[in-house]
Formats: structure tokens, sequence, C-alpha cells
């Protein structure tokens, strides 16, 4: 089965578990077919069918319960009930119990393919040795969360050089259509939301991301005490791993990875049902490689994405020591090694895609 016989079927079990829009996922076609890095991010579903055959030697690890679907934009920040700024991964999506390297690989792969596209300048070598030994050291030490205040100061200027100007982020909300079809519990849902009752809203629908990217978002917005604000639902579905793996099919573990994960909670996000709630804002986004400014200290940054994988990993405590066991038994090299050749594939993957396009 290649790409394009992959995509059709999991778009079509898809559909059967979510609302989708045929123009987002046309859209997501075409976007797949620019790089390699943006045909990683979309197709989880595709790296699962391939994962075990290119890393046999990763697939009897320890497992914990992962992201899934992890990449090196697939971080951001929120705001925790303190009002302070919190950095982390945002997108839990495709979470599912895996081996733990899977998720090291796909984001040392990600590293890969970013640095082959300019999008970040450190050697491949290095950016897998970061990672791996910020995941390591988070273990060792029980992990601990970013928050950008008094600790962490490099990564807070990171994090806030994109918030500088915030107008484009609400003027690209303003500017989307008002969305036709309105599911009527999502709509609850979003004016639950607000922060009074009877709030004027305009429920629009948003395109966003790449994995999830065909799939309904509606957002409310609303003027509230003389600025906008807004909130977001989008429909979950099991993980694409299952799909790919004719595994048994089992309910979004969204809640569950942030709720035993070292990490402080966003007020604003959780799971109702089939949907996901949260608020948008330019403190509470993913934020894009692009985004950051240029020098930016890149093996300290995924540095970092290691250390916050590993706090994830820490919800599932019972493997912990087993995982170090491991990490010791294999070679230094080992990750920078499966990650080239995951990121072989999906080159070779988005090539006969881009021709097909």
């Amino acid at each position: 089965m290649d790409a394009r016989e992959s995509t059709r079927r999991y778009e079509a079990w898809l559909a059967r578990q979510v609302p989708l829009v045929r123009a987002d996922l046309d859209l997501k076609h075409r976007r797949m077919a620019e790089t390699p890095f943006f045909f990683l991010r979309a197709t989880f579903y595709r790296w699962a069918q391939q994962w075990c055959d290119e890393c046999p030697e990763l697939t009897s690890a320890p497992t914990v319960l992962a992201v899934g679907d992890l990449h090196v934009e697939n971080f951001g920040t929120w705001r925790d009930s303190e009002g302070r700024l919190i950095w982390g991964v945002n997108d839990f999506d495709e979470t599912v119990t895996l081996p733990y390297t899977q998720d090291l690989v796909r984001l040392a792969a990600s590293a890969l393919l970013a640095i082959e596209e300019s999008r970040l300048t450190v050697s491949g070598r290095s950016a897998c040795s970061a990672i791996a030994a910020g995941y390591a050291e988070s273990l060792r030490k029980g992990g601990g969360v970013a928050v950008l205040a008094e600790r962490y100061r490099w990564l807070r200027d990171l994090a806030i050089a994109r918030l500088k100007d915030q107008r484009p982020f609400w003027d690209h909300l303003r500017s989307l259509r008002t969305a036709r079809a309105q599911p009527g519990h999502a709509c609850q849902l979003l004016r639950a939301a607000m922060p009074v009752a009877g709030l004027g809203v305009r429920i629009v629908q948003r395109q966003a991301g790449l994995g999830s990217l065909g799939r309904v978002r509606l957002v409310a917005l609303a003027d509230w005490s003389g600025g906008m604000i807004a909130r977001e639902v989008k429909p979950l579905a099991p993980s694409a791993w299952l799909w790919a793996r004719n595994e048994r099919l089992v309910p979004p573990r969204y809640a569950e990875i942030i709720g035993r994960a070292v990490r402080v909670s966003d007020p604003f996000l959780g799971v109702h049902g089939k949907w996901l709630r949260r608020r948008l804002a330019p403190d509470a986004s993913r934020i894009e490689l692009a985004s950051l400014p240029h020098g930016q200290d890149e093996e300290r940054l995924l540095w970092m994405m290691g250390w916050e994988t590993g706090n994830l990993h820490l919800g599932t405590p019972g493997n912990v020591r087993r995982i170090l066991t491991d990490l010791q038994r294999r070679k230094g090299n080992w990750l920078a090694k499966a990650a080239a050749r995951m990121a072989k594939a999906v080159e070779l993957d988005w090539r006969k895609w881009r021709k097909a396009q």
C-alpha cells in the first residue's frame, strides 16, 4: 500500500468517526505536497504503518502513554490558573500506548526534516543528541514544568517574540466566515465557555494544523470588556495508530495523558464527550519554527523538547526505571540512526505523493 492508498483508506475510516470538511481535506493534500516536513506532520497514520517495519529493534522497548504524533512544531504555550505562561506539548489527538522510543524517533525525524529544509540550522547529530539527553535527564530527575517566569528566561524570550503584535492573530479570526453547519452540542459547549452568560458570539469555521486539517473546527468569537476573546471546539477520534495497526479501537485518551503527566494544566482546556474545547489566543497556541527569532539556541530548545517528552512519559510511572535501563543498553547513536531511516521513508513517500499530485 502506498501513501495515496493509505490516505484514501484512512480518510474513509476517519469520516465514520468525526465530521470532515472536503475542502479542508483538499487543502491538506496540497500542503502535503509542499515539503517532507509538512508531509510528516499531516500523515501520522502513514508513519504508524511504517514504523514497526523500519525500526523493528525499537518495538520491544518499554511502553508508555505516548503523544504519538510528536514533532518539533507540536509545542506551544498556554496560561495556567495563575496567569503564568507555560510551555510544552500542546496537541494529544493521537495519544496511545506505544514503546517510549516511538515518540523520540518521531520527534528526532521531524528535526532532521526541518534541518534539511533550513527550518533549523543545528546539525542532525547534535539535534538527536540534545533530544535524547533532555529526555533521559527528565526521567532521572522526575521532570519539571517549563514555567516561563523566574526560570527558563531564554525560552520565555523565544516564546514571547511572536507575541509582540497580536493584531494579525485577531484580524485573521475576524476574517473567517460564519459557520454554516453548527452542531448543537458543539455550540452549547462554546457558549458555555464564555466568561459571562448571554454574551453575543459569532461562530466561525477555522482551518488549522496539518494532522487534524479536515476535521470540523468551530470557534466562538466575542468582544468582551474591550477586547476579543475566542473559544474553539474540535472533534476527537481514536488514534490513527489503532487504525494503522488494526488494533481494537478505544476512545481518545487526550484527557488521560494531560491528567497523568508532569504538567501544569490549562484551565480552559477540556474534553467534553467527543469534543475538545480550548481557549484561542496569541499566547495560547502552537509555536511554528518560522515564528522564532533567528539565531536562537536550537540545541537548547531541542533539549527542552526531549525534557518535555520525559514529562509526559513520567505519567506512566511503572516503566520509568525500565526505560532508563533500556536507554543505557542502547548505543549512543541509536536515535540518530532510527530517525534517519524514518526521515528517509517519509521523504520517499513525499516524492511519490508530490509526483502524483
